[in-house]
């Protein structure tokens, strides 16, 4: 009866996948909780609420949710704004869990309105921009409980403290926390059976246990099941209103955003293809729930969902597993979490503050259109030293704004601004009819027309995933456009990286000056495609596929 709804085969995967996954997401777990203001306990409740839930109800197989740094960052500003406004965290806390739940509310929303086909419309700049600002944000609001210090509520804060590190700082906590960022980085070089996280919180915890280490520590953590926490939010002033609804959103989109990235990762892994409007259906009950016990919210987790795949999970089941293993832990060892340090999860959430920077759209910053470069360079800023809500908004309003007065410049310059078509299925140009015919099993040709942009690229990339297996080489016609910014660039790059992963060829025709410049500033030429595969006309690229294919 049970072989109808789940394939036995997939158990012993599945269990493992989820069983590693678990292991890996606990320490983050309890970290996030930390970072959030909240406690370790709410970064558990969360952790369990979400990774059972938007399993069982999600739309990607494989996926491993639970708390993440952009969320966590979110909830932080949430919590001492609600503390600013109450006088402390217990009068808050009604506040923090009605946007919490009406987070997750509107995420199941968003997946009944099919707002997800909206989402990968985001600028990369604005993207960029926000995950960065919050990488930093969680370096720096870490500097000081990696010192054995009590840390400010926002970055501004910090920075004004940040001579209290030089005179105030617990020597023991340095270096509890340096050996946790040795042991962090170093011991995957050893192995990777073992999650590098879980082992650096064990063996720094224990040194600090045995050796009597003074060192400020997460304290009790309750044991036994969580119980309902949301009895005041009948009770909530009506002032503290657009407050919540103001984060509501926030958690809405950027939960969103940062689960179907994830989604769009496992998909690449596994091969198949997530259902987006049921993964935020997914990820919103399980916010839901997570607020109804005192948890924080969550999303999909690139590194559970990573390790959950490669040790073998290939349902959902994982991912419950996943959430039930935190589960167990709560029940059986939430006294013992009692002794981890701080500076232990600091030292643990400092390189992974790190692994958000973008520091590759960073790089390109003077490579990319002088405007994009504005529109990231602000959205980190404000990010990282305003405000997360008004650091999108007016990244989203100025990336638009900047993209219509280029496609003003280049109409007024006489050229097309259009989308970027694909016109596969209808007949070739006048000038392609003989080799199409000849060749059209094992050469592909792309007729780009109009600026490579943020709104097209999502398109862009689901019609080059469509291509043919007995393909050969894709011929990127791109005399028609005139221009491309940075997520057309990165775009491009993903595309032409996993055809080349295919073993198929990519051919550039008909660069303009500004698409060919950009695409030497970051080396996708000669790099990803050899200068030898890029022709000036479309005759030259024939000439030379006509010889390579008869060779072959």
């Amino acid at each position: 009866m049970l072989s109808k709804f789940y394939d036995f085969k997939n158990f012993k995967g599945d269990f493992t996948g989820g069983l590693v996954a678990g292991v890996v997401a606990l320490p983050l777990a309890l970290a996030f909780g930390v970072q959030s203001g909240m406690g370790a306990t709410a970064g558990l409740y969360g952790a369990i609420a979400v990774g059972i839930f938007a399993a069982m109800f999600g739309g990607t197989e494989t996926q491993a949710s639970g708390p993440t740094g952009p969320m966590t960052v979110v909830s932080a500003t949430l919590v001492a704004a609600a503390i600013e406004m109450t006088g402390s965290l217990e009068n808050g806390l009604s506040i923090i869990l009605a946007a919490f739940l009406l987070g997750g509310l509107f995420q199941v929303i968003f997946g009944f309105l099919n707002i997800a086909g909206y989402v990968k419309y985001f600028p990369y700049p604005v993207v960029s921009g926000f995950m960065s600002g919050v990488g930093l944000i969680i370096v720096i609001l870490q500097l000081f409980p990696f010192a054995g210090l009590d840390s400010a509520k926002s970055t501004v804060k910090v920075i004004q403290e940040f001579p209290r590190l030089f005179s105030e700082a617990n020597v023991y906590a340095l270096l509890l926390g340096a050996i946790t960022i040795i042991i962090y980085f170093v011991f995957p070089k050893i192995t990777k059976a073992i999650p590098s996280a879980l082992v650096a919180l064990i063996i720094t915890t224990l040194i600090a246990f045995f050796f009597k280490l003074e060192v400020p520590l997460i304290g009790n953590i309750p044991s036994g099941l969580p119980s309902f926490q949301l009895g005041g939010i009948l009770e909530i002033d009506a002032s503290a209103y657009s407050t919540i609804l103001e984060y509501a959103v926030v958690f809405a989109v950027l939960g969103s955003i940062d689960s179907l990235l994830t989604s769009v990762i496992a998909d690449n892994m596994t091969k198949t293809k997530h259902n987006s409007n049921r993964e935020l259906i997914g990820q919103g009950i399980g916010n839901m729930l997570a607020a109804a016990i005192g948890g924080i919210p969550g999303a999909g987790a690139t590194k559970g969902t990573v390790v959950n795949i490669n040790a073998g999970g290939k349902t959902r089941l994982s991912g419950i597993l996943h959430g039930v293993f935190l589960l167990a832990v709560l029940l059986g060892l939430g006294q013992l979490a009692a002794h981890i340090p701080l500076c232990v999860l600091a030292g643990l959430l400092i390189p992974i503050g790190f692994k958000i920077v973008d520091f590759k759209g960073l790089k390109h910053l003077l490579k990319v259109p002088r405007a994009d470069a504005v529109v990231l360079i602000l959205v980190l800023l404000i990010t990282t030293f305003g405000s997360l809500i008004q650091a999108v908004g007016i990244g989203v309003a100025l990336a638009c704004l900047l993209f219509m007065k280029k496609s003003g410049d280049i109409s007024e310059q006489g050229l097309e601004i259009g989308a970027v078509a694909d016109i596969d299925g209808n007949k070739p140009w006048q000038d392609e009819i003989e080799f199409y015919e000849t060749y059209k099993d094992k050469v592909i040709i792309k007729h780009l027309y109009g600026a490579l942009f943020f709104g097209f690229t999502s398109y862009f990339k689901d019609q080059i995933k469509a291509l043919p297996n007995e393909i050969k080489a894709v011929i990127l016609r791109m005399d028609r456009v005139p221009y491309m910014d940075q997520s057309g660039l990165y775009a491009l790059e993903d595309i032409i990286f996993d055809l080349n992963n295919e073993d198929i060829e990519v051919l550039l025709v008909g660069l303009k000056a500004q698409p060919k410049d950009m695409l030497e500033a970051v080396d996708i030429i000669p790099d990803l495609v050899p200068t030898d595969d890029v022709f000036e006309h479309i005759d030259e690229a024939f000439v030379y596929l006509k010889q390579k294919l008869k060779a072959q």
